[in-house]
């Protein structure tokens, strides 16, 4: 048994306490929201400081909340952005991170093109003329999953994973006569599932979170995507969908309430989401990461 020293437990504790000290910085603006959002509007407006419990009970802000027909159009066209746009990452990420993890002649040139777009773009203004004007997907749902479909990050931890698979495998079943998409999907794939399920939270998150691209390419706000109609609430302060016939002394303590309730009620599923993968969410990382 190794003997520990007086300085080995104080890191120990030092540590400990920094770790501790993370988690109350990281989850306490989490639990004020909550509590906010919970809170009686007036009291809330009138109070200052931390917040340790709710200020009174009172679920009005929530239901002013789930009675606004944007919140719900919003999470429509973030679910259905969310199902397409991930299914469509996968694919070609996998695809082309397969790809390049073969031995071909050249797969260092292509390689070298695809890094290259992690520092250096377009830019802003050509990416708007090439996918509004010359694409013609303005005020589509094209324009936020398309531009979007593949990340340099993560076809490079794709095909780290995917290099990482013993080559006999893919010899053994190239000799059993299967083509490139069936060990790709045979067997590249189900060896992979960890790294597969970090692509699902990596991009998943990604679209969940993005409002940007619909503040640029959207006009119609029957396509606006969740974070949007959240943006407008949040930045532009625009609560009036859900204060009518509201007395001007009560407009502003029931907004604030609303802002706190806007932000659970966003911000909840994906939540609920990352308990399921997060059991694959290190190991796939680190087979990603690392080359063995």
């Amino acid at each position: 048994m190794i003997k520990r020293t007086v300085s080995d437990r104080l890191f120990d504790w030092t540590n400990a306490a920094l770790m501790l000290l993370l988690i109350v910085v990281t989850l306490y603006p989490f639990y004020h929201v909550i509590m906010a959002s919970l809170s009686d509007s007036n009291r809330l407006i009138a109070h200052q400081g931390l917040l340790a419990g709710p200020l009174g009970f009172n679920l009005e802000a929530y239901e002013r909340v789930l009675a606004n027909p944007n919140i719900f159009s919003g999470y429509r066209n973030t679910l259905f952005i969310l199902v397409f746009g991930t299914a469509l990452n996968l694919l070609l990420t996998a695809m082309g991170a397969y790809g390049l993890s073969r031995k071909f002649m050249l797969r260092k040139p292509i390689m070298i093109g695809i890094i290259f777009t992690m520092y250096f773009t377009g830019g802003l203004i050509p990416t708007y003329l090439l996918v509004n004007n010359w694409l013609g997907w303005g005020n589509s749902m094209l324009a936020l999953i398309v531009p979007a479909a593949i990340s340099t990050w993560n076809l490079i931890i794709m095909r780290t994973s995917f290099e990482a698979i013993p080559e006999s495998l893919i010899e053994s079943a190239k000799i059993d006569g299967s083509g490139e998409f069936g060990i790709l999907l045979r067997i590249v794939l189900p060896l992979s599932m960890p790294v597969i399920a970090v692509m699902i939270l990596y991009y998943g998150v990604g679209h969940w979170n993005s409002w940007f691209n619909a503040m640029l390419f959207i006009r119609d706000r029957e396509l606006f995507p969740l974070q949007l109609i959240l943006r407008e609430i949040l930045v532009q302060n625009d609560t009036s969908a859900m204060q009518l016939g509201d007395a001007m002394g009560d407009q502003q303590g029931i907004r604030e309430s609303i802002k706190y309730a806007t932000i659970m009620v966003a911000t909840l599923p994906i939540l609920f989401v990352y308990p399921f993968l997060q059991r694959f969410f290190v190991k796939g990382v680190m087979i990603g990461a690392v080359k063995e």
